[in-house]
């Protein structure tokens, strides 16, 4: 099958940025890549603020009809009730998100999130019309006991049991050795397991889901490194951590089709 799916490059800012700068970013960034030429249709581009940034930036790119695209960094299992500090996917929809993180590896680290509890956050993203971008990997400690793909691959299959087959995903394999460590995964280390996460999806949802969910690299990604990455069949884009602050850096990365031959 020739591969249709859309490469994308998302930009996961953490905890940075207030709202000020928030707006003054996605407008450096939006005129970096008009400058440039950048062609939306061809390499999605998308930015994960925090939550107080979100109807900011949703004011800026519908008043100046940009294409970029945004998410936010966390969902709630629940629409609503006494949940005191967490984000309702309801909420989400209507500040215009079209991304919502699940699982990221801070959020099961920091926040104790297991295979149940994202597995309900996919559901919620579901049920809410975000697509979940799903976050999975593995420890160095884990990588020595299980070997490659064995941790990312249980994870998955846990998150997506009741996922139906025409839903859209988009799955973000960061190995957790290689987050913020200046620690990267070879390209063919990063190849191996995210072709092991597709076959786990033809195995559980069959060749149209696998052949259309996208599947991305995050780990200490820069624009050094990105055109090896992209150049891997079963890789689809990057989840960019500490590059996506900078926007020379991450423009450097979105267009990345300038240099992988």
């Amino acid at each position: 099958m020739v591969n249709s799916r859309i490469p994308l490059i998302a930009g996961n800012w953490k905890m940075n940025k207030d709202h000020l700068q928030a707006i003054a970013f996605v407008q450096k960034l939006a005129w970096g890549l008009k400058d440039a030429n950048h062609k939306f249709a061809e390499v999605e581009v998308a930015v994960f603020p925090p939550f107080t940034d979100l109807r900011s930036v949703q004011n800026l790119v519908d008043a100046d009809k940009l294409e970029i695209v945004y998410g936010a960094q966390d969902v709630s299992a629940h629409d609503s009730g006494a949940y005191t500090g967490e984000i309702s996917g309801v909420f989400l929809k209507l500040l215009g998100a079209r991304y919502a993180l699940v699982g990221h590896s801070e959020r099961r680290q920091y926040h104790g999130e297991d295979d149940e509890v994202c597995a309900n956050k996919v559901q919620a993203s579901l049920r809410n019309s975000l697509v979940p971008m799903l976050c999975v990997g593995e420890t160095e400690e884990e990588l020595e006991e299980f070997g490659p793909s064995a941790v990312p691959v249980r994870q998955l299959q846990a998150a997506l049991a009741n996922v139906p087959r025409d839903a859209e995903i988009v799955i973000a394999y960061e190995p957790v050795w290689a987050i913020g460590t200046g620690k990267i995964a070879t390209d063919e280390q990063a190849e191996q397991v995210c072709a092991a996460l597709r076959e786990s999806l033809r195995a559980s949802h069959g060749d149209d889901f696998a052949d259309r969910t996208r599947i991305l690299y995050g780990g200490s990604v820069k624009g050094g490194s990105i055109s090896g990455l992209m150049r891997q069949p079963n890789i689809d884009g990057a989840l960019v951590g500490g590059a996506s602050l900078d926007v020379a850096e991450f423009t450097t990365i979105a267009r990345f089709k300038q240099h992988v031959i």
